[in-house]
């Protein structure tokens, strides 16, 4: 395969990988609560808000809000809780599971930390109805919470979360979510609002920077040494990419600034590099303006500076990227497209750096320069 042909397939596997989204089948609204629950939850709205999370809920006059929360079930534990900000910490949950020897449980916790140990059974904010027992109920494949809460006044807007874990917990201890998500959800209207600010945000800076300073960037780099051959299309080409990458990743970083203002999290190291590879971006962006001549005498220098500067950005880019999926508990998803798109990156990289070297080797010419 020609190195043009490669690298036609390179862009178009990185395409695919950013583009993979993992399909989800959802669970639909029509079908009908087993006749184990109904009984005390008719008449309820319903809609789709997570995966395959169902949400069906009604509220009286009395402020008394019914639930039933169902999805796809196998084993470990699903819950539902109700926080104040968005937040995980400082929410007051129900979570239900089914037990190893098939004993139903729905209990309420509190999660006064991130850790297993703060999350306290027994203890929160939610006000339980007399009308009704909390009931666990799993029937073909789908688990039913449904429970019924007391609120001073009628509920409207609400931060909800969802989470699922896949452990079946022992002794009323939760082991960590597989995944998790926030929302604020209307119960007056039924409008869903999207992700709650912190955790939206937090998505948009992690996507932001991944495509950015992860993915454009890098592809910038590439065509700059291995396509020389199209002059002076790579150059329009290395410029209009990187410039591109460039605004992605400062919106990136405003928008880490953003979450940093609302969440206050001490990640000191994420920051420091994030401010690092923004300071050697706008270096790598201003250099552009004082490029000297080919024929200058200083132009070796500068050279130098910008291909190494590009290879340090490049370097810590992608290693604050591996280490903000891992500060944001971000999930298996984000972890293996980043993997599968870095995977590419590299190994694009190896094969046209071999294959540039044996051009070279039968060249008596220097190698080209940018």
């Amino acid at each position: 395969m020609g190195r043009d042909s490669f690298l036609l397939l390179f862009l178009c596997l990185t395409t695919a990988a950013i583009a993979a989204v993992d399909a989800q089948t959802l669970n639909g609204c029509f079908a009908e609560l087993p006749s184990a629950i109904a009984g005390n939850y008719s008449g309820l709205d319903c809609t789709i808000l997570w995966n395959t999370f169902v949400l069906r809920y009604s509220q009286n006059k009395d402020h008394e809000l019914s639930i039933v929360v169902s999805t796809i079930y196998t084993t470990g534990w699903v819950g539902m809780g109700f926080s104040k900000d968005g937040m995980m910490v400082g929410s007051s949950a129900m979570v239900g599971w089914m037990g190893k020897t098939g004993v139903p449980h729905i209990k309420q916790f509190f999660l006064k930390g991130q850790t297993s140990s703060q999350v306290v059974v027994n203890e929160g904010n939610l006000l339980m109805s007399t009308s009704s027992e909390p009931k666990v109920f799993v029937d073909e494949a789908k688990i039913y919470l449904a429970f019924k809460l007391k609120f001073p006044d009628k509920v409207t807007k609400q931060q909800i979360l969802f989470a699922f874990g896949t452990d079946i917990p022992v002794e009323n201890k939760l082991k960590k979510h597989v995944d998790k998500t926030s929302m604020e959800f209307d119960f007056s209207t039924g409008s869903n609002a999207g992700g709650a600010y912190p955790y939206k945000l937090k998505q948009s800076h992690g996507a932001l920077a991944m495509f950015g300073w992860g993915v454009l960037a890098p592809i910038g780099a590439i065509i700059a040494r291995y396509c020389k051959r199209w002059d002076p299309m790579w150059f329009y080409l290395h410029v209009g990419i990187q410039f591109v990458a460039f605004i992605i990743g400062l919106a990136a970083v405003v928008a880490g600034v953003a979450l940093y203002g609302k969440l206050h999290a001490n990640i000191v190291a994420h920051r420091g590099l994030g401010i690092f590879v923004l300071v050697l971006g706008i270096l790598q962006t201003l250099s552009f303006f004082v490029r000297p001549d080919k024929d200058s005498k200083i132009r070796k220098y500068w050279n130098w500076y910008h291909q190494w500067a590009g290879r340090l950005t490049l370097f810590f880019a992608a290693v604050n990227i591996v280490y903000g999926i891992r500060l944001a508990d971000a999930g298996t998803s984000w972890r293996a497209g980043y993997g599968v798109v870095l995977s590419l990156l590299l190994l694009t990289t190896i094969v046209l750096e071999i294959l540039l070297c044996t051009r070279w080797k039968g060249q008596t010419v220097n190698p080209p320069t940018y």
